[in-house]
């Protein structure tokens, strides 16, 4: 019987409902003239031209300078601008995250980059200024103590670089500190060069006859090798360190940092705004802009789509070369979130079906719930999730779930993340459409999405571990695709 009555369905091209009202079926392989389009990602590439030219704006140089005493820790990662706007706020406060993971040196292996100008009574020289500053010390200066600012360097999270050097005439450092010392220590996330020696001191710190602040041999101290820092939890690495950032679609803007922080990053990653067409920040490029050889900012590139290392070909322009450049993509704990893992047999292209190896549709009646692969039902590939009667046999909703229970951490928070269309019918006959999100049985929310195009949709849930996830909804003619489906770690 139910065979037979699919067969009618399938023989016609529309469908006579209640009150005399004909609609034509999703399973009529029909374009209405109400549907909306798949995403367009034409227009959506890397904007380099913005990104480079606020390197030009941008100053994150900084040192040891100052009236702030030593061994204070680390100023939090600061962002230093927005999608070309400059900026001077923390990571921490835009996404109320305080992990962090700076690029790492490799156990106290260290090697001397550049010399001092020595300590003759008329040797004069400068200490570093430049970016990923972290904090500094005061070393026994009974003695050039090398070791003692290494072993400081190794204490400091992230610390890749030591400047060691003598300040003087500074009346801190000779009266007011507890430690009584003028040879200053001062730790780096990156490694410098001699050419970014610019601070020379000049200062009038202690009262005349007093002469004014003074630098002498200041040395640099830098990590022979660099080991890859953590991938972030929710992350896999997609390629990385080469010298090329990405040029991909589906770019959602940047931030400048001001170290080279993975996890920072990836926080921002997870707090950026949804794109309305694209959805969820799901990959993000972080590279090193170096300006005439020297490190001036970090650059952190988001998209709601995920690029690999064959867009990975922008190595800079101009004096600007792009370095350390890693990409990495967030984790979707549902396997096959957009349905492409259903399709034809042989050449076709256009089918449906009740569930596949990933996915179940749950029906009270006939067809309930739906994959089809069928490029211009789809927000993205080529399939696509339905709910309500795929022929019109029925007004029933049906559910759509994924084959096997998703595999989560219990207690940690995740990020449910979909678009939503409620167009096919037009807007009178979409008026009463709805989708309920389900998270282990208990409802999220409903939807009501009357007439609407695609439509992102993102909601927070705490796991259990093994946790069933379901889209319950669709009465046609109301019928709701749903695509794109993200579930990823909050």
């Amino acid at each position: 019987m139910l065979s037979s009555l699919r067969l009618v369905a399938l023989a016609a091209l529309a469908v006579s409902l209640a009150e005399g009202v004909t609609i034509v079926s999703p399973a009529s392989k029909a374009i209405t003239d109400t549907l909306g389009s798949p995403l367009d990602t034409n227009g959506t590439h890397t904007d380099a031209d913005t990104i480079v030219s606020t390197v030009s704006e941008v100053n994150q140089k900084s040192g040891a300078t100052g009236d702030a005493p030593p061994n204070l820790p680390p100023a939090p990662v600061s962002v230093t601008a927005v999608d070309g706007t400059l900026t001077n706020q923390t990571v921490d406060a835009v996404t109320g995250n305080t992990r962090r993971d700076l690029i790492q040196r490799s156990a106290s292996d260290y090697e001397q980059l550049f010399d001092g100008t020595g300590t003759g009574p008329y040797d004069r020289d400068a200490s570093i200024e430049g970016t990923a500053y972290l904090t500094y010390t005061v070393v026994d200066n009974s003695t050039y103590n090398i070791g003692q600012c290494l072993d400081f360097c190794d204490r400091v999270q992230g610390c890749v670089f030591a400047n060691l050097y003598y300040e003087f005439n500074n009346e801190l450092l000779d009266f007011v500190f507890s430690e009584k010392s003028n040879l200053k220590c001062a730790v780096y996330a990156d490694i410098h060069t001699a050419a970014e020696k610019t601070n020379a001191g000049g200062q009038q710190s202690e009262q005349p006859p007093a002469g004014l602040t003074y630098i002498q041999q200041s040395t640099g101290w830098g990590a022979k090798s660099l080991v890859d820092p953590a991938t972030p939890d929710g992350y896999d690495l997609v390629f990385g360190p080469t010298n090329g950032a990405n040029n991909a679609p589906g770019y959602m803007g940047f931030a400048f940092l001001d170290r080279y922080d993975v996890q920072a990053c990836a926080d921002l990653c997870n707090t950026r705004g949804a794109d309305g067409q694209g959805g969820g920040c799901a990959y993000f490029n972080i590279w090193r802009a170096v300006v005439n050889g020297i490190p001036t900012t970090y650059t952190c590139s988001m998209y709601y789509l995920v690029a690999d290392k064959s867009t990975a070909v922008n190595s800079g322009q101009g004096d600007l070369l792009v370095t350390l450049s890693r990409g990495y993509a967030r984790k979707n704990v549902l396997p096959d979130g957009g349905f492409e893992g259903y399709n034809c047999v042989g050449d076709q292209s256009f089918c449906f079906t009740s569930g596949y190896a990933n996915w179940k549709g749950l029906s009270t009646g006939i067809l309930d719930a739906t994959v089809f692969h069928y490029v211009p039902y789809a927000h993205t590939g080529h399939s696509v999730g339905l709910l309500g009667s795929a022929d019109a046999t029925d007004a029933l909703p049906g559910t759509l779930t994924p084959a096997a229970p998703l595999q989560t951490v219990a207690g940690k928070q995740y990020s449910i993340q979909f678009f939503l269309n409620s167009d096919f019918s037009g807007p009178d006959s979409q008026k009463n459409a709805f989708v309920e999100l389900h998270w282990n049985n208990q409802i999220v929310d409903t939807i009501k999405p009357g007439f609407t195009h695609w439509k992102f949709f993102q909601y927070t849930v705490t796991a259990n571990g093994n946790d069933i996830l379901q889209f319950h909804g669709g009465k046609a003619p109301a019928w709701n695709f749903i695509d794109d489906v993200k579930v990823y770690l909050a």
